[in-house]
């Protein structure tokens, strides 16, 4: 990494704890609901109409059962707009409506916070589509993630208490005070920057020179053909014109970030002009991924009522995520070896001596590109400005590593710190093994019912994930989206449900993802690795709130101190990376030897 590398990943972590620490303040007024009174009066009103007493506490199961009716219902409402969109009005492009399939997919992609895309947004989705049913997504299943997370710090930092809290007013709460404001502001910036906010036709203008490319030939089925050793054909094509989509996309793009949801407008997503026109939105956008996520840890901190813990997680945080930029950043920088190779016998310059820069925007760079790539895997954002189907064997390594971790490194809104609190867990208890003690955190102690919860928690993202790659590997429809035989395709796959079980939704493009097979167990497996997870957290919140906080003494493990974030991250590398050792060595590992055969 050079010294520009240096500069921006230094300036990115100040910003981004400069504008954390603020904002976890009133993350924790909203969690404790110490809100003015004209807020409270407000969010009464909304919660009366809908029949809800707002000071009605409710235990785990009933707040999970009241979280899962409600995110079931959003997937009925968002496949029933997709699949009605050519009835509905604000549909100026009269597209058709969405195949039951990719209207199942795209449905429980954003009430899930994945945003996995199988479609084209500008040539398939209406404007009231893009807005009633996936906007409004991005604000709810946001919400739903911070929700859960208040509550497990509500099980932490509660006395003898089986209420974990009110799900209704969680989301009124987090909804109205936190993400509305912040998207409304965000999306002003982006208007300002350049992105486009109107509900206009597309227009069709005339380009300054004839654009010669080659298009994939498609067969009857509507799928790309291949030719006898499996490659692409291609056909000579050409255009003199341009259309270029219009649509309220700043309003969608503030919540895409903040919310760590990553669902473009555009299928190009944040490498479209309209969606990111500038380096300094581009900047923004980095720091609005981690910026609730970096909040909350703090508010952790000052929730439990003792700030260092907060910290602690931060920190563990934060090492995990600079190693993952260096790691990637050092390995686009180096470029393809194979490619060197081959200028040098052709007698010609070095073709990569600038570093990898196939699949990036020349307005950002590799230094930048590579920045967003494990920002955005490492919170369940998938929102990109490159494409990292194009990334070095190694380069491409890291966002799938930071996804199998569970995306604990910042993570989602609320999905990262309970992740990591889960690890955390895990973490005393195995310290605690090692010293024959029962193990406690924040005066609580872990005990087998929590133990089993953890172990779900953890175990249930990878077993959805491995288990899907294989039978995507073994079955024929799952082999015939592969563009890129070998170790490539299959790290293809890999990265597919990896993205899919950990609610990220970015994916290695080269994929052809968009067929009812992949639509159909993706979305399951998005179902699973969301839902598989919050259930049990709920659990754990149920039950550390119910018992009685232990004073600290001579052998309590203080959780705080570099000995701790040393064993947390230890707990995260081991157990979150050690299942999927085995396929990634199947994938991105055996491509990077390859390069030097």
């Amino acid at each position: 990494m050079g010294t520009l590398a240096w500069t921006q990943l230094a300036l990115y972590m100040g910003v981004l704890m400069l504008l954390a620490w603020p904002l976890s303040r009133w993350l924790t007024a909203v969690a404790t609901g110490r809100l003015p009174r004209w807020m409270q009066a407000t969010e009464r009103g909304l919660l009366r109409l809908c029949g809800v007493d707002a000071d009605e506490g409710m235990g785990w199961k009933r707040y999970a059962l009241a979280l899962l009716f409600f995110n079931f219902v959003g997937v009925l409402a968002v496949y029933a707009l997709q699949r009605l969109q050519a009835l509905l009005p604000l549909n100026p492009q009269a597209f058709a409506a969405i195949t039951p399939d990719s209207a199942f997919n795209t449905a429980i992609s954003f009430v899930t916070n994945t945003n996995w895309q199988g479609y084209s947004g500008e040539s398939a989705m209406s404007y009231l589509t893009q807005m009633l049913a996936l906007t409004v997504q991005n604000f709810l299943s946001a919400a739903t993630g911070i929700a859960v997370v208040f509550a497990l710090i509500r099980g932490f930092s509660s006395k003898l208490s089986s209420h974990v809290g009110n799900f209704w007013s969680d989301m009124v709460r987090i909804t109205l005070w936190v993400l509305l404001p912040l998207s409304f502001v965000m999306a002003i910036f982006l208007v300002q920057q350049g992105s486009i906010q109107n509900f206009d036709a597309y227009k069709d203008v005339t380009t300054l020179e004839v654009n010669h490319f080659q298009n994939p030939k498609l067969g009857p089925d509507g799928q790309p053909l291949k030719d006898d050793k499996g490659q692409p054909v291609t056909e000579d094509a050409s255009t003199a014109t341009q259309q270029l989509p219009m649509g309220p996309v700043a309003s969608q793009e503030a919540i895409k970030m903040l919310g760590t949801n990553g669902g473009g407008f555009f299928n190009a997503n944040s490498a479209h002009p309209y969606e990111n026109p500038t380096p300094l939105a581009n900047f923004v956008q980095m720091l609005s991924i981690f910026l609730i996520p970096a909040a909350l840890c703090f508010s952790f901190g000052q929730m439990v009522g003792d700030r260092r813990q907060g910290v602690a997680v931060i920190a563990a945080m934060s090492a995990l995520f600079l190693a993952g930029v260096i790691a990637a950043t050092a390995a686009e920088q180096a470029g393809n070896p194979l490619l060197d190779k081959l200028g040098a016998d052709q007698q010609m310059s070095a073709l990569q001596a600038g570093g990898n820069m196939e699949g990036k925007e020349t307005r950002f760079g590799i230094t930048t590109s590579s920045l967003f790539a494990v920002i955005t895997t490492s919170a369940s954002c998938g929102a990109v400005n490159g494409m990292h189907d194009s990334m070095t064997p190694l380069g491409g390594l890291v966002p799938l590593v930071m996804m199998q971790l569970g995306e604990v490194v910042f993570g989602g809104v609320g999905t990262g710190l309970y992740g990591m609190l889960i690890f955390a867990l895990l973490a005393v208890f195995i310290a605690g093994l090692m010293i024959g003690r029962t193990p406690e955190y924040l005066g609580k102690k872990v005990e087998p019912f929590e133990m089993k919860m953890i172990s779900v928690a953890i175990l249930v993202t990878p077993l959805v994930v491995l288990i899907g790659t294989a039978i995507a590997v073994l079955a024929a429809d799952g082999r015939a989206g592969i563009a890129n035989p070998g170790a490539h395709g299959f790290s293809e796959i890999l990265y597919a449900l990896t993205s899919a079980g950990n609610n990220n939704g970015s994916a290695f493009a080269g994929l052809s993802a968009n067929t009812p097979f992949y639509n159909v167990l993706l979305g399951i497996v998005m179902w699973i690795g969301r839902f598989g997870v919050i259930v049990p957290v709920l659990a754990i919140a149920g039950s550390l709130g119910a018992k009685t906080r232990i004073p600290v003494g001579n052998g309590t493990l203080p959780t705080h101190g570099p000995l701790f974030i040393v064993l947390l991250i230890g707990t995260v590398l081991l157990v979150g990376l050690l299942n999927y050792v085995p396929a990634l060595a199947l994938g991105p590992v055996v491509e990077q030897l390859l390069l030097f055969k």
